[in-house]
Parts: C-alpha cells; structure tokens; sequence
C-alpha cells in the first residue's frame, strides 16, 4: 500500500493521539488537519436554544463536578487499560500537524485537494459539512463511541447500560455523511464492563476496541474493498447526561 495517502481530520486531545499511533504504526498518516476548540460563548447559546436552561445547566454541573471526580479515582483504571492495551497517549508529532479555525472552511478543503488523500479519518470534530465531504473522492472514516443507529450522539456506551442494554454497548466504525453519526456503518462490536469501570473509563474500552476495527477499514478502503450494514435498531440521538441524570441513574440502576 505504498503511495497511499491517509490524512487525519481531528480535534486535539487524548483520542485523537491514540488514533493517530494506532494508525502510523500500520500504516504512514500524512498530515493531520486539527480545528480548534469552538468559542464557548457560540456553543452555549446553541445548546441553550436546542435543549433549554434546565438540561444544560446540569450538563455543566455534571461536567464541573461528577467528571472531575470520577477522573481522579479513575486514573489507575484508566492507566491499566491504557498498558493492556498498547494505547499511546503521546502528543502527535508537530511537524504533521495542520492547525485551523474549523473542519468547515475553504482552507480544509483547499487542504484536502492539494493532498488528495485516499482515506480520511475523522476523530473529535464537529459535524462535517458537505462542501467538505463532497471537496475529494475518498471515503471519510469515523470512530463512533456506542452502536448506531441506536446510540448516536455521545457516551453511547454510558446509555445502553442505562437502558439495560448491553448487547448494545459498543463501538461503531462508520462512514460519514451530512447527519450526526448516520453514516453506514463498516464494523461495530461491544465491550466489556467490569465492577472497576464508569463513565471516565469506557471511552478507554471502547477505543481499544476499535482500534482493530478501525486498521480493518482503512485496509479495506485502500483496496477498494468497503462494505457496510445497515444497523437494525431504531436511530436515537442522545446528549451529555446532567447532574441529576447521573446520580439517579447510578443509585437506581447502580450505572457508573
């Protein structure tokens, strides 16, 4: 698979540096397009306008204090998860880096069509716009935390378990398209849950669970050979749970 180009579209952070080794070490990534964080004051308003003062407010409560926690006395976990297995957490190299405002703009596009890539990955970016997506002929990959189309949005896993679902607490490898994580899908798998697991350490699980899934497809998109599924399920788009989601969920159904 020499000469094949395979070009990142990321948001900074510990996923998108596990992705990214996870990749270079099978195969060469060549650069990757890394937007910047959304000005919060924009975010806060749209997420206001969509799901009112009450939810978002316990969202950030959530955020401010359950997370904190639970990231403090998850540090061991998470490290044991990390060295069982191989994840590298190492900052991605600079020297491959391409920094912009946003995934949406001409200069990506203008990126992408100078680059030409064969295969695009996508990890922690905001929804992809058409005039992106449509800019070069390659397949656009994307790593999914929870099955779709039953869990889409965020902390997929988090939710099945809530709803007692845990033959649906996986991880998708999908196709992008317009739509938020409605994109055909390409593999998915569960996870396992142990009595040391929360909400912190899922994402570990679920990305080390499909990072084989992951190398799988981009093989099969550098050989012309992708098929997808269509999911069974019924679409549902979830959001971040609040404060009181949480702790009732965890007193009541006893989910971390």
């Amino acid at each position: 698979m020499k000469n094949k180009k395979i070009v990142m579209l990321a948001g900074s952070g510990v996923s998108s540096n596990i992705i990214f080794h996870a990749i270079n070490n099978s195969f060469a990534v060549h650069s990757i397009i890394m937007e910047g964080s959304e000005d919060k004051k924009n975010f806060l308003k749209r997420r206001l306008k969509k799901l009112g003062i009450i939810t978002v407010s316990g969202q950030i409560l959530f955020q401010a204090i359950i997370i904190k926690m639970l990231r403090k006395f998850s540090a061991k976990r998470i490290e044991v998860i990390l060295n069982e297995n191989s994840l590298n957490t190492d900052e991605v190299p600079q020297h491959i880096i391409k920094k912009v405002s946003s995934i949406n703009t001409n200069e990506v596009k203008e990126m992408l069509q100078t680059i030409q890539p064969d295969v695009v990955i996508v990890n922690g970016t905001r929804i992809i716009s058409k005039n992106i997506l449509s800019s070069v002929n390659c397949p656009f990959i994307n790593t999914h935390a929870g099955i779709t189309p039953k869990y889409r949005g965020v902390h997929g896993g988090y939710w099945a378990l809530v709803n007692n679902d845990k033959i649906n607490c996986g991880v998708t490898i999908h196709l992008v398209d317009e739509g938020i994580d409605t994109g055909n899908i390409l593999y998915q798998d569960t996870i396992e849950i142990s009595e040391k697991d929360n909400f912190v350490t899922y994402p570990y699980l679920q990305i080390a669970k499909a990072i084989p899934m992951l190398q799988k497809a981009i093989k099969d998109a550098l050989q012309n050979k992708l098929i997808t599924i269509k999911g069974k399920e019924t679409s549902r788009l979830w959001y971040h749970p609040t404060i009181w989601q949480y702790i009732y969920y965890r007193l009541v159904k006893r989910v971390k």
